[in-house]
């Protein structure tokens, strides 16, 4: 068998370099415009699924809440806002999640 520092008592395990998440496209020429809106808190509990990088001012994130989905837009600065689209079943949903990682919508 190998020796294995992970497995010795004291080892020191060297930590994986800083990961930056998945950043959305600039918004392409012609793109479409999505239907941003205030919050609703319609549900007492919310998954987010998957996120854009923190290391920018506007994050998104695709929510689950009640067997459907929505993304959330935070702008983060002097004036924090918060939106969210309208919520859908999966598969619409994920297409647009994909569309505005693409840049295709905005």
């Amino acid at each position: 068998m190998g020796d294995c520092a992970a497995k010795r008592p004291g080892a020191d395990i060297p930590l994986p370099p800083p990961y930056h998440g998945i950043h959305a496209s600039p918004p392409r020429d012609g793109h479409k415009r999505i239907k941003w809106m205030q919050p609703t808190n319609r549900s007492d509990r919310v998954r987010v699924r998957r996120h854009t990088c923190e290391c920018k001012p506007t994050i998104y994130e695709l929510c689950a809440a009640g067997g459907l989905l929505f993304i959330r837009r935070t702008t983060r600065g002097k004036n924090p806002e918060v939106r969210e689209t309208e919520r859908l079943v999966a598969a619409r949903m994920e297409e647009l999640w994909v569309r505005l990682l693409a840049g295709e919508v905005h």
